[in-house]
C-alpha cells in the first residue's frame, strides 16, 4: 500500500540568517559574487554574469569535494599510477586508449553556444580553489595528508572526460558472445529476456569463438573501475591490517557483486511526471531518484545558480557546470536510463608479416599509433604503444592467432561527455526548447521528461544511436568492412511523447517503445524488469489526486511486486515441517511490503534470493552460467508460473517442490545467520539488510579512521525490484541518495535530499548532515526564491575580484 506522509513531508530545520558575510577576495572573478548556503549545505551562487557564475560553481564545489575532485583527474588523465603505483597501470593505459582526441572547441561547444567559456570559467575556478588549498597544505582534508599527496589543477579536457559515465553495453555484448559460444544463440535466448525485438546473436563464422573466452575487455574495464585504495597506499600510522583489509574488502565486494547481478536487469532509476489533473496543486508535478553506487561523498551535488540568463537549481555530478536534473523558472526536467547500445566489439585479422596491419575491404590498412609515457610511484616510467584501427581502440591482441579486437564507441564522437549538455536544458523555457537541447545529449542514453507552468508534460528519450542495418550489435563482428554503422539516428526521432491522453509519463528503465517505432534497428533489446515502473503506474493510475507528500511515499515504496506472484503459489501446498508450515502461513498473510520492521519480510527476501539460484542451476546449462550473472525475475516467475519440462515429469509438482525446498533452505539460513529467535529476524538490521555508506579508503584505513570516513550504519527496507531500491546484498550498495520532487505551482515546495551529504571533507558539517533524513525516507525543502533563502541560510560569502 501507499504510505502516508502528511504534505510537506521534509524536516523544516529554521536557521538564522548570518549577520554578516563572511569577504573572500579570489584571482579570476570579474564582479562581485554572493553565495548563500543553506542548513542542507547548498550553495545558492548569484553572478553578475556568466563567467563568475560557472566560476563560482567550480570553486565551490572543488572547496566541498576537494579530495573527489583528484582522484577524477588523475582517472581522466590517465595518472593514477603516479599515486597508488604499478598495479593502476592498466587503467592508466585504458584511459589513454580511450581518451577524447578530438577539437577541443567543437566538443565544448557542443554543449552550450559558450561551452567553451563555460567550462574554461569553471575550470579556472576549481583551480583558483586548489592554488588556495595548496597555500595551506596542512588543512587540507584527511584523505591528502593520509595519502601524502596534493591536488594539482585541472584542464578543460577534465570536465569531458568520458570515465565515469554510463557509456555502453560492451561488456554484456562479450559475455553474450561467451555464453553463445557456449550453449548457442537460441538457448541463450530462451534464457535472456530480449525484448521488444528479437536479436540476431548468431556470430560470423570468421570469427575464432574458441578466442573469446580470453580478457579481451581487460583495458576497457580497467579503464571504468572505480577507484580502490590499499593499506600500502596510506601513511604506516594509519594503516589496517592486511588479514583485516581482505575480511572488509572481500565483504564488499560480495555485496556489490550481489547488487550488480541482481540489479542487470533492475539497474537505473525512477522518474515521472503528471499533469496538473492528477495532483493537488492542480499543476504538474514531477520526481527523480536517479539509482548509483552509493559512496561517501555522494556522487552527486546540489547548486542553485543565478546571473543574468541563468535561475537553475538541482544536482549534478560536482565535477561538471550545470544542472543535469532540476528546474528553472519555467519548467523541470529529470532522467532515468534509457538502454542505449552505442558501443561494438570489432574483430581482425592481421597481417602475418606486419601485426600494426589489419584486413579491411580486401586490402591492409595501418593501425594508427601513438606513443605515451606514465609515471608509476617507485618505478620507472613506463612507455605504452596505444593503437586504433579505424573504428576504434584496439583493447587485445592475439598474435599467435593473428586476431586483434577494438571497441567502437559513440561517445568518442564529439559530444560524449556525460551530462554537459544539461547546459542547454538548464536555460529551456519551453518543451519544444527542451527537446531541442535534448538534441545535444549523447551520453547516457536516457529517458528525459520535462513539467512546466503552462501545464504542459513530456519525455523523450535520448542517447547517440548508431544505426545498424545488416547486424543486431548484440555480438562482436568482423572489422573487415562488412558490418559498418550507418550514422546516427537524430536524437529527436528518439521514442517520446508531449502531454499524454493518460495525463502521466512514468520511467524506470524498463522498455518503453512500440512494437511499431518506426527506427527498431537503433533500439536495444536488453532492458530492465518492468516492477518498479508498473507499481509506480498501479499508485498514479488508481485516479488519486496527488500530493507531495504522495510523491515522497512513491519514491520510498516497498511494496514488491514479485512477492504478489510468487507467494499465492504456496496456497494449499501440504508440509509436514511445522516451522516451513508457520513460515508459510506469515507469508500468505503478509502485505508483500518490504519494511525494515518486518520479520515476514526477512523470510520473503531469503527466499526469493534461494529461488533465483536454484533457478539459475536449473535453467542456465553448466558451460554457460560464468558468463550469464544473472536471471531477469520476470523470466523466473514465468517458468514457475508455468514449468516447462526441465521441472521434471510432472512439472507442477517439481514447481512446489522446489518452492517449498528453497524456503526451508532459507529458513535454515536465516537460523544460522540470525539465530533461531524469529522474533529477532526484523528486516532491516546491521546483521541483515542496511546500509554503511563507504569512502573508497574505507578497507584501507584503521578502525578509528574508517570510523570518521564512513557513515551509517542504519536499518534499510526495500530491495532491487521496489520503487525505493536498496539492493540484494546485506550492506545495501546501490540505490537512490539524491532525491528530488518538483511542483511546478511554487518552486519553494520542492523538495530534496543527498546522502550523506554535499561536502566532502569528513570534517566538515555538510558531510553527513542528510544520512539520518535519508535513512528515514525524509526530506528537505529546496527553495528557490532569494527570500525564503535568506531566511534560511547559515552562512554567507561576498566574493570580490582580487
Amino acid at each position: 500500500m501507499l504510505k502516508k506522509i502528511a504534505a510537506p513531508s521534509f524536516l523544516l530545520l529554521f536557521s538564522f540568517f548570518a549577520s554578516y558575510a563572511q569577504q573572500l577576495t579570489v584571482s579570476g572573478l570579474q564582479a562581485k559574487v554572493e553565495v548563500y548556503r543553506d542548513p542542507w549545505g547548498i550553495n545558492h551562487i548569484y553572478a553578475e554574469n556568466e563567467h563568475d557564475l560557472f566560476f563560482t560553481q567550480g570553486y565551490m564545489a572543488a572547496k566541498d569535494r576537494l579530495f573527489q575532485f583528484e582522484i577524477w583527474r588523475r582517472q581522466a588523465t590517465g595518472t593514477v599510477a603516479e599515486l597508488l603505483g604499478e598495479r593502476e597501470i592498466k587503467r592508466d593505459i585504458g584511459t589513454r586508449l580511450f581518451k577524447f582526441r578530438g577539437n577541443m572547441k567543437e566538443e565544448m561547444n557542443h554543449y552550450h553556444e559558450r561551452g567553451e567559456e563555460i567550462i574554461t570559467a569553471f575550470v579556472d575556478g576549481v583551480n583558483a580553489y586548489i592554488a588556495e588549498a595548496n597555500s595551506a597544505p596542512e588543512k587540507l582534508p584527511v584523505e591528502f595528508q593520509l595519502l601524502k599527496t596534493k591536488p594539482q589543477p585541472w584542464t578543460p579536457e577534465v570536465v569531458i572526460s568520458r570515465h565515469q559515465g554510463l557509456l555502453g553495453n560492451i561488456g554484456n555484448e562479450l559475455k553474450a558472445a561467451r555464453a553463445v559460444a557456449a550453449i548457442g544463440a537460441e538457448k541463450f535466448k530462451e534464457i535472456e529476456y530480449y525484448h521488444p525485438f528479437d536479436p540476431d546473436l548468431n556470430m560470423d563464422p570468421v570469427i575464432d569463438q574458441s578466442l573469446l573466452i580470453e580478457d579481451i575487455l581487460e583495458l576497457y574495464d580497467a579503464y571504468r573501475k572505480s577507484v580502490k585504495f590499499q593499506p600500502s597506499d596510506v601513511q604506516a600510522s594509519a594503516r589496517e591490517g592486511m588479514e583485516k583489509y581482505s575480511e572488509l574488502a572481500a565483504k564488499w565486494e560480495e555485496d556489490f557483486t550481489l547488487d550488480r547481478q541482481e540489479l542487470r536487469n533492475a539497474v537505473g532509476s525512477n522518474n515521472w511526471v503528471v499533469s496538473g489533473e492528477r495532483t493537488q496543486s492542480g499543476y504538474p508535478m514531477l520526481a527523480n531518484d536517479p539509482h548509483r553506487g552509493l559512496a561517501a561523498p555522494s556522487l552527486r551535488y546540489w547548486s542553485h545558480l543565478v546571473a543574468p540568463g541563468w535561475n537553475v537549481i538541482g544536482a549534478g555530478e560536482p565535477e561538471i557546470p550545470g544542472i543535469s536534473i532540476g528546474h528553472n523558472e519555467y519548467g523541470a526536467w529529470g532522467l532515468t536510463v534509457f538502454t542505449n547500445d552505442s558501443e561494438d566489439l570489432y574483430v581482425y585479422e592481421t597481417n602475418p608479416e606486419n601485426p600494426d596491419q589489419y584486413k579491411y575491404n580486401g586490402g591492409w590498412e595501418d593501425m594508427k599509433i601513438i606513443n605515451e609515457t606514465i609515471k608509476v610511484k617507485n618505478r620507472p616510467d613506463v612507455t605504452v604503444e596505444l593503437k586504433y584501427t579505424r573504428h576504434g581502440p584496439v583493447v587485445f591482441e592475439k598474435a599467435d592467432k593473428h586476431v586483434a579486437y577494438a571497441v567502437r564507441c559513440g561517445w568518442q564522437e564529439v559530444g560524449g561527455a556525460p551530462y554537459l549538455a544539461s547546459l542547454r536544458m538548464d536555460q529551456a523555457e519551453t518543451w519544444e526548447e527542451f527537446r531541442e537541447a535534448c538534441n545535444y545529449s549523447h551520453i547516457p542514453g536516457e529517458n528525459m521528461i520535462w513539467a512546466d507552468r503552462k501545464g504542459n508534460i513530456g519525455w523523450q528519450a535520448v542517447g547517440i544511436a548508431p544505426i545498424r542495418k545488416n547486424f543486431s550489435g548484440m555480438v562482436p563482428v568482423p572489422g573487415d568492412g562488412r558490418y559498418e554503422w550507418g550514422g546516427y539516428l537524430p536524437i529527436k526521432a528518439k521514442p517520446h511523447s508531449y502531454n499524454p491522453v493518460e495525463g502521466y509519463v512514468i520511467t524506470a528503465n524498463e522498455n518503453l517503445t512500440k512494437t511499431d517505432y518506426e527506427f527498431p534497428e537503433v533500439i536495444t533489446f536488453d532492458w530492465g524488469d518492468g516492477y518498479r515502473g508498473d507499481r509506480l503506474k498501479e499508485i498514479i493510475a488508481s485516479g488519486r489526486v496527488l500530493s507531495l507528500g504522495d510523491m515522497a511515499a512513491m519514491q520510498t515504496d516497498y511494496l514488491a511486486l514479485p512477492a504478489r506472484e510468487i507467494v499465492p503459489m504456496l496456497k494449499d501446498l501440504s508440509i509436514a515441517e511445522t516451522k516451513i508450515s508457520a513460515a508459510i502461513d506469515k507469508l500468505l498473510a503478509w502485505d508483500f511490503v518490504l519494511d525494515k520492521n518486518s520479520t515476514t519480510a526477512t523470510i520473503y527476501a531469503a527466499w526469493e534470493k534461494e529461488i533465483n539460484a536454484r533457478m539459475k542451476d536449473l535453467m542456465i546449462p553448466a558451460e554457460a552460467r560464468p558468463h550469464i550473472s544473472g536471471l531477469s525475475m520476470f523470466k523466473v516467475i514465468g517458468w514457475l508460473q508455468t514449468p516447462p519440462p526441465v521441472f521434471g515429469s510432472d512439472p507442477i509438482k517439481g514447481r512446489d517442490d522446489l518452492l517449498t525446498s528453497s524456503l526451508a533452505a532459507a529458513i535454515t539460513q536465516l537460523e544460522q545467520k540470525l539465530g533461531r529467535d524469529q522474533r529477532k529476524w526484523q528486516y532491516g538490521q546491521e546483521k541483515n539488510h542496511h546500509v554503511i555508506i563507504k569512502h573508497p579508503m574505507s578497507e584501507a584505513v584503521s578502525a578509528d579512521i574508517r570510523k570518521k570516513l564512513d557513515v551509517g550504519p542504519a536499518p534499510r527496507g526495500g530491495y532491487h525490484l521496489t520503487p525505493g531500491v536498496t539492493g540484494s546484498g546485506d550492506n545495501q550498495t546501490h540505490g537512490a541518495t539524491f532525491r528530488i520532487i518538483m511542483d511546478t505551482q511554487s518552486w519553494d515546495r520542492s523538495m530534496g535530499i543527498n546522502s550523506p551529504g554535499q561536502s566532502g571533507d569528513p570534517d566538515s558539517k555538510y558531510y553527513k548532515n542528510l544520512f539520518d533524513l535519508w535513512a528515514n525516507d525524509k526530506y528537505f525543502p529546496v527553495y528557490y526564491s532569494k527570500g525564503m533563502i535568506m531566511k534560511v541560510a547559515e552562512e554567507s560569502y561576498e566574493m570580490s575580484p582580487r
